[in-house]
């Protein structure tokens, strides 16, 4: 009795110490004009000196001179630019708060299948590191389980919310696993000889064929017999096996790649590749069979010892040129803070600044089937946009000085702006 006392006090404890302070914003109750701001619509040009009004939480009017309705809020952001919020996929925020402390990381449950799982459930809407994401100008996020073959299903949430029903855009929207490896390792860390390598390819390949073939057939016999008894994990891959949602699929060998995308072809699957470190390989594979790519390695090292060491920073140039539908994202909960240097350094080896900037709005909102909402200032679009002092995808030259999530103004504060006011007053005493 007293163990599960202290373990109570103990979770209560820290459960206070991991949820930060800063309030969610109301809704929009009145109108509110951006006056002479710098307009990077995305789908369309950049509009200088341009008005923005937006009313109940939806972009109602570009333009210049916009005459202001009643009890409208004026904003003057002339000389500022004005960006569709940044959208970053195939994250882990919210599921992981402090590496080192278990009790605090829920990416992943145990098992090699777990399609079950849903990311939103694990969720934690007051975690620490949310509003330092936010400050770099990131208003929106997928969070995705994590695993070993099929891990689960994540979710689509904008990052100001009570609760994550309050943020949720879509709470389930895709199906995430990792293609097995498809090549002989020979490394101090593998213990295993080249044959059962060989072998533990083959089991589980054989594996993901038999649990898609078993969803198949479950749906088939439920349809028939809607007695027929539930199986929790085959009826979470039914929206699959239907094109209902996409596979997220995790590979970045050229040969893990062509192994999914011919895989999800024969068995009907909408793919997406996420990883995709050797994408700029296999261009036209990707191209011919419509495969998204969620490009996440943009400061990685090579992945080959004979790459020149500038491979990783040029993918997204290949792909672009290539006519291959991408987006950019960094895989984490904390370093999703810099998404917008990281496209960036796309920008310094030849992606050109308008599809950088798609890259982690519009593109990113098409991938997961949000663009209709989302990623491009548009009339009849939700109004989640930034302001930013200078260039958003520039480290040294940007600040976020202004946020909207569906039309609501967002708390920009956060943890590493308290401890840089403290000991910039340290520094001053």
């Amino acid at each position: 009795m007293k163990s599960a006392k202290l373990a109570a006090a103990l979770f209560l404890l820290c459960s206070s110490i991991l949820a930060h302070d800063y309030v969610p914003a109301d809704e929009q109750d009145h109108p509110i004009l951006l006056v002479g701001g710098n307009l990077f619509t995305v789908s369309g040009d950049v509009l200088n000196g341009t008005d923005l009004l937006f009313d109940n939480g939806i972009i109602t009017q570009i333009g210049r001179d916009l005459v202001a309705p009643p009890r409208c809020e004026i904003i003057d952001v002339t000389g500022k630019n004005v960006y569709p919020g940044l959208i970053a996929p195939v994250t882990s925020l919210g599921l992981i708060e402090i590496g080192a402390v278990r009790a605090t990381n829920d990416r992943h449950e145990m098992g090699r299948m777990t399609p079950e799982v849903k990311a939103h459930t694990a969720y934690n809407p007051d975690s620490e590191i949310i509003p330092t994401i936010r400050a770099n100008g990131v208003t929106t996020v997928q969070v995705a389980p994590d695993g070993r073959l099929i891990y689960g299903r994540s979710c689509i949430l904008n990052l100001d919310g009570w609760t994550v029903e309050d943020a949720a855009i879509k709470l389930v929207d895709a199906m995430h696993m990792d293609w097995p490896r498809a090549s002989v390792v020979r490394a101090w860390w593998e213990s295993r000889s080249a044959e059962e390598q060989r072998r533990d390819m083959r089991q589980n390949l054989d594996a993901i064929k038999q649990v898609f073939e078993d969803a198949r057939t479950f749906a088939k016999a439920r349809a028939l017999d809607p007695t027929t008894p539930l199986d929790l994990r085959l009826d979470a891959l039914v929206p699959v096996v239907k094109g209902e949602i996409p596979l997220f699929v995790g590979a970045n060998d050229c040969r893990q790649i062509e192994q999914a995308v011919l895989f999800c072809k024969e068995q009907g699957i909408r793919m997406v590749l996420v990883g995709g470190r050797e994408a700029w390989k296999v261009t036209d594979l990707l191209k011919e069979n419509s495969t998204p790519v969620i490009y996440g390695s943009m400061l990685s090292l090579p992945m080959r010892q004979d790459y020149a060491y500038d491979v990783p920073f040029k993918v997204p140039k290949v792909l672009k040129d290539a006519g291959v539908q991408f987006c950019i994202a960094v895989f984490s909960a904390t370093g999703v803070r810099n998404l917008p240097f990281n496209t960036g350094q796309a920008v310094a080896y030849g992606l050109d600044h308008a599809d950088a900037l798609r890259a982690v709005t519009l593109s990113t909102a098409e991938i997961l089937g949000i663009d209709d909402q989302q990623g491009s200032l548009e009339i009849g679009k939700k109004a989640t946009l930034i302001v930013s002092e200078g260039d958003i995808l520039d480290y040294l030259g940007h600040r976020v000085t202004t946020m909207f999530i569906d039309g609501r103004a967002v708390d920009l504060d956060s943890k590493h702006k308290e401890l840089n006011r403290k000991y910039r007053a340290k520094r001053v005493r």
